[in-house]
Order: C-alpha cells, then structure tokens, then sequence
C-alpha cells in the first residue's frame, strides 16, 4: 500500500493505498468488530515495527501522569477526521501515504521512549475507534475460571513470565521477562470488557494455567455497569471517556455528513457570508459546530430535562458523564452504515486495481486484464442493509439508556431515561436523513 501510495498512479479510484484504506479496510474493521471482535488491533502491523525498534532502543521512561488519559487520543481523532476532510485523502494517495508513514514513525517514536503499550492506550486514535466499537462484539477476552486465578499468586497475566532464578542466589537484580504480560495494564480477574484491549493475546501466553481465552459476551453489556474496572476505573466518573464517547458518535455523524450534497451548499454559503475564499477556516469552523458546539447544547439541553424531571442532586457534568455511553451504539451503527455503504458498493473494485498494479509493476498480467467493470452491490440493497445498522444501534443505545438508569436509580429510572431515549430518536433520525440521500463515492469509479 505504501509503495503504490508514492509509486503508483495519483488517481485514487486506481491506487490501492486509497481503495484498501478508505473503502475495503475501514468496511472491514466496523464488520469485524461487529461480528468477531478487536481483530485489527490483534493484526495490527505497527507491533511488530514497535517491538523490531525496542530492540534496538529500549524505553526509558513512563508515560506522564497528566497524560494518563484519553484526552490525547481524542484530540487525534478529532484531527483524523479534519484532515480527513481538508487534504480530501479518500482521493489523495500520496496524502494516505504520508499518513501511514507517520503512523509508523509515531508508534516507533513513542514506544521506543515510554514504557509499555502507551501508543496503544493513550495515542493511536485507531485503537480508540476499535476500543469502543469492540464494546459491542459478542467476544472478549476473559478468564475461564475465576477460582483459579484467586488462587494464583504469581499474577503473570499482567506482571509477565520471569526467566527462572538460579539457585543458589543472592542476586536480587530484576530478571529478564520471557514472556509480556498485559502492557495496557488490564488485570484479567479484574478486567469488564473490551475496552483498551487490543486482543494482542500476551496475557493469555503469559499465564501459565491456561485460564485466559476469547470468550462470549452479551454486546453492549458493560456500557451499562458502573464501578471501578481493572486498567479503566469507574467510566461514569471519567470525563475524557465520555468525550471519547460523544467524540465517537458525532464524529460518525459529520464524517457521513461531509459526504452528502448539503455540506457543499452550507460550505458555499458560510463563504459567501463570511466572505472567505478558502476551505480550511469554513471546515474549522464546521467542525467546531459539529464536534462541540451541537454536542454541547444536545447533551446539556438533555441532562438539564432529565435533572428537571428527577430533581437529581446531581450535577450536569456526571449526568452526561453518566449516559454519555449511551452514544457508542447509535455512534457505531452510523459507522457501520456509513463504512459498509462504500464497502458493499465498491467491494469487487480492489480485483482490477490489484490486477493494474501487478501488471505495471511486473510488465506483465499475471492476474489478467485489468476487470474494470466490477463493482459491487446495487444501492438499493445496500440501503437496507444501513437501515438496519442504523437500528441495531438505535436498539442498543436504547437498552443502554436502560440499564444506566436503573444504576442510577431504580425508582426513576423511567424519568431519568425518557430524555436519553428523546436523543437517540433524534440522532437516528439525523442519521436517517443523512444516508437517504445521494451520498459520494469516494476512492472508487463509481465516483470518482
């Protein structure tokens, strides 16, 4: 991908660095974390890079306290999707090519100065997107038997496996890990859910009782507990969870959004208006409405509703922090839509740009004639399908609301969770209308 990024044609629906990313990889990403869970963070190709590096350059340091938190990764997200947008990288190769490079240069950059998975956790604003979209998944990785692990006393899950120590010794110098415990600082006895679990596995080769698996979950479930988790805390008390999580759905909203006619015609008349003849500050300030300023007033026009009608002591802050959760599902399933909306209409599209780039590289078809004429679902067909995304997460962010209520409290949670249930309606309907209409086919001839 790299190589055709900067070396191939600098025409996207022709280049595989912008078909595989923005159409084929994304579309599987949503699928797989739907159906088998964090499967892409367990592949990812930037760990075997990181690990290749620490070889060479051990890490030295710990990650900061102040920066112990999601609040770098949601700026970077946030940044993702702006450039997403401003450098048009859905048709820009060698751009998608210079930010796969830069990906591996900050992985390689940080992990070879802080200890741990501190990219993985804290940075890559990917894993993020995997994090709490794997909430959903029917799969996690768990402990088999509780029992066993409460009689363990060597804890290598989290700690690692520790070459054995000669005997007889006096020497109390630490002993060289042979085999990594979990780097993201979730204790599996403890750990409840997906969340911050790249499906690396290293917890389950560490323990030496085979206790540790990939095992089914109900989706959804552990949005709706509240507690403090191994590696985590209490996510109803962790404001940067919460904007990860509001982050998350509206992002999905713009970014689907930024696709359709109207944004063309709100753009055209913010610059006639403001008088602006260029792109960047109109989409800043898009963004800025998109991101914070809607979210903000939505959110808090809720929470105010929903303190009005319990008379809650609470304050506005913990009710969003509270129910802000809620928003994973709708925000995943506008992914889904959106994602498989591009996968399934140009899903065949990858076989002739596979076959043009063989033959330019090697003079010769190898693969055959270059089958331009394949495409992929009919939009008819693919439109029920996002219809039905959409539901399924209107539907989980709905038994959400439901169940944070009845944490919350059990005498009115009927109250407390009429004004969540009045947004979710919202954002589907939002979402609804965004779909229905002509949307861009980016990276593929279908548009361009």
């Amino acid at each position: 991908m790299v190589a055709h990024a900067f070396g191939g044609p600098q025409w996207a629906p022709k280049n595989l660095a912008t078909l595989l990313t923005w159409v084929h990889f994304r579309g599987l990403v949503v699928l797989a974390l739907l159906f088998a869970g964090n499967l892409f963070c367990m592949a990812c190709p930037f760990v075997l890079v990181r690990d290749l590096a620490r070889r060479l350059h051990p890490p030295r340091w710990k990650w900061p306290k102040v920066l112990r938190n999601k609040w770098p990764a949601v700026f970077l997200f946030a940044t993702v999707l702006f450039s997403y947008e401003l450098f048009d990288l859905w048709s820009n190769p060698l751009g998608t090519g210079v930010l796969i490079v830069l990906y591996f240069v900050a992985i390689v950059v940080v992990d070879i100065s802080f200890e741990r998975a501190t990219f993985c956790k804290y940075v890559c604003p990917v894993g993020q997107f995997n994090f709490l979209s794997s909430l959903l998944s029917p799969w996690e990785v768990a402990v088999r038997d509780p029992d066993t692990c409460a009689n363990c006393r060597t804890k290598e899950c989290i700690l690692g496996t520790t070459a054995p120590r000669p005997e007889p010794s006096v020497d109390f110098q630490p002993l060289p890990i042979l085999q990594r415990g979990c780097e993201l600082g979730l204790y599996l006895p403890r750990k409840s859910g997906n969340m911050d679990c790249t499906f690396c596995l290293d917890c389950a080769a560490a323990c030496p009782h085979d206790n540790i698996g990939i095992l089914s979950q109900m989706p959804a479930e552990h949005l709706t507990t509240s507690g403090v988790r191994s590696g985590i805390g209490a996510p109803e008390r962790r404001r940067d969870l919460a904007a990860l999580s509001v982050l998350f759905c509206f992002g999905a909203i713009l970014n689907a959004f930024a696709m359709i006619q109207p944004v063309y015609a709100l753009e055209s008349y913010v610059a006639t208006w403001l008088h602006w003849n260029v792109e960047w500050p109109i989409l800043t300030l898009l963004f800025l409405f998109g991101l914070v300023i809607i979210p903000a007033v939505m959110l808090g026009t809720t929470a105010s509703v929903c303190k009005a009608l319990t008379h809650s002591p609470l304050h506005l802050s913990d009710i969003v922090c509270s129910y802000a959760r809620s928003l994973v599902p709708m925000g995943f399933g506008i992914w889904l839509a959106h994602y498989g909306f591009h996968f399934f209409t140009g899903i065949l599209t990858v076989i002739p740009v596979t076959q043009a780039a063989v033959a330019s590289t090697f003079g010769a078809a190898y693969l055959g004639r270059p089958a331009w004429q394949l495409g992929g679902l009919p939009e008819r067909v693919v439109y029920v399908l996002e219809l039905g995304f959409l539901g399924l997460g209107f539907i989980g962010s709905c038994l959400v609301v439901h169940g944070i209520s009845h944490q919350v409290s059990q005498q009115l949670a009927a109250k407390m969770g009429a004004p969540w249930y009045a947004l979710q309606v919202l954002l589907l309907l939002s979402a609804w209308w965004i779909m229905s209409q002509p949307m861009e086919m980016r990276g593929t001839f279908l548009g361009g």
